[in-house]
């Protein structure tokens, strides 16, 4: 394990309205004793909370390209297929621990952990308001929540610096991973206290951390363990802030200006051309020859995942599977080339054909109203079984789609409503967040679902969870133990 050390030099970030108005700003010499003093200190410290949650190639983990998680994580289901690199290992599930592609979001991203703990006693230690306080530290807490989540999701559970040992900086001290009930107990804490003090939704500028955030997070946290009742709970909460709607038109919410005009976002994250937070995914998935703007075409989707949605399902439309490319050729399943040959094209959102970089303006879409309904028909089948109720909230959801209900006595079995819910998350959330790979895990299916597809030989049960890197198990000096199957 690496030193802890105090931060006491901080690249920050300062926001005006909304995130895509951030300026770096460089704080030197940090001091407890004379920083923060005002609304604006404090307003920087909250923005450094918030860089590694965005979107970037270099140090932000929801980056869209192969160094964020989604690319990988849904690489590792039916939804994408890498032909080479990270992503192909991903696709195989032939991850090991020497491949830097899937230590790193551990390597990289926990320290940040440790600098928002530092940042939480520097702003109660401050001398502004207590309500200045409150909604700081909130913010924060959510960050922390969020990235510890993120993390426990990708690895299991992780090691926690205390505060105290990151107020004695020049003590080398081993730490082991928490328990796993330990480490939901730190994530839950972070987000119920974060939940309490944020703005509701109504009153949140966007692309801020609001109430319905921090719970949507939780209800992430609830499926993992299988708490049904807390999903239960969590979900209703959001309902009852009568704030969200499902958006009528799918396809527009991943348009240019989509996710901030929806009333189906709970979060995005701004994206812009000059890259404050980065959004490349045309660049990831469109072929050189894609007109009029390619790209690096450097993963597809699988036929497989195609295939598994109905003919009238609207949430396939950006799924391409044919185009005329400006050599002259027609790709399509019949004549793909090497650029669709595994899948059709999983470009999701708008192509910002206006586009001068490899970047788009296009929003980071994180987390939906689409997902409290159906995590609330997962765990009232759950709770109850299947019944009538679960069965509307789907339909919600396939309604949007321009699709039918389902009868719910073709599905009156749990697992065979729990297929259903696992179908509907795929085509709902393709190449978001990344959390289908978690959905896949929960239903015990993401092993199984990988040798159908991919006919992966290399996967196995212990590829649930990626593997820590050997500096992280040598630094450890036998407290830190590498997560099964990957010594």
């Amino acid at each position: 394990m690496k030193k802890y050390k105090l931060l006491i030099v901080c690249l920050v970030l300062a926001m005006c309205s909304c995130t895509k108005d951030l300026v770096s700003l460089d704080y030197s010499e940090i001091n407890p004793n004379i920083f923060p003093k005002s609304a604006a200190d404090l307003e920087a410290m909250v923005n450094a909370a918030y860089y590694p949650v965005r979107g970037s190639y270099g140090n932000g983990i929801f980056s869209t390209s192969e160094k964020g998680v989604m690319f990988l994580s849904d690489a590792t289901t039916e939804i994408l297929y890498g032909p080479y690199g990270d992503q192909f290992l991903a696709t195989m599930h032939n991850f090991r621990s020497s491949d830097l592609a899937f230590t790193h979001y551990y390597d990289d991203y926990y320290n940040k952990i440790s600098m928002m703990t530092n940042t939480i006693d520097l702003i109660e230690k401050s001398t502004v308001t207590d309500d200045l306080k409150k909604r700081a530290i909130a913010q924060v807490r959510c960050a922390r929540g969020l990235l510890a989540y993120t993390l426990y999701d990708l690895y299991g559970p992780i090691v926690i610096a205390p505060l105290d040992l990151l107020k004695n900086p020049l003590k080398e001290e081993p730490l082991a991973r928490l328990s796993n009930d330990e480490m939901v107990a730190y994530i839950k804490a972070d987000l119920v206290a974060a939940a309490a003090d944020l703005p509701a939704p109504a009153e949140a500028e966007y692309g801020r951390f609001n109430k319905a955030l921090a719970k949507m997070i939780q209800i992430r946290l609830a499926l993992h363990e299988k708490n049904w009742q807390e999903v239960l709970t969590l979900c209703n909460d959001i309902i009852a802030y009568g704030y969200y709607s499902i958006d009528p038109d799918y396809v527009g919410m991943f348009g240019l200006e989509g996710a901030k005009n929806s009333r189906e976002t709970i979060w995005a994250i701004p994206c812009d051309y000059q890259g404050t937070s980065e959004n490349q995914w045309q660049l990831m998935v469109l072929p050189a020859v894609f007109a009029p703007k390619g790209g690096f075409g450097t993963i597809q989707s699988t036929w497989y995942f195609y295939d598994s949605f109905e003919a009238a399902d609207k949430r396939k439309t950006l799924l391409l599977s044919e185009f005329t490319g400006t050599d002259g050729i027609t790709y399509n399943r019949a004549n793909p080339g090497t650029l669709i040959n595994f899948g059709p094209i999983p470009l999701k959102i708008d192509q910002d054909a206006n586009r001068t970089t490899g970047l788009t303006t296009v929003d980071i879409m994180m987390y939906r109203y689409a997902d409290v309904l159906l995590s609330k028909a997962e765990a009232i089948a759950n709770i109850s079984g299947p019944n009538q109720e679960a069965m509307d909230l789907i339909t919600r959801v396939r309604t949007r789609a321009g699709l039918t209900a389902k009868p719910l006595a073709s599905y009156a079995s749990l697992a065979q409503f729990n297929d259903l819910i696992l179908l509907e998350r795929s085509h709902e959330f393709w190449c978001e967040n990344g959390q289908y790979r978690a959905d896949l895990i929960r239903m015990g299916k993401f092993v199984s679902r990988t040798q159908e597809v991919k006919n992966s030989t290399y996967t196995g049960p212990n590829k649930v969870v990626y593997p820590f890197s050997q500096a992280r198990i040598a630094e450890g000096k036998g407290k830190f133990i590498q997560n099964p199957g990957y010594n």
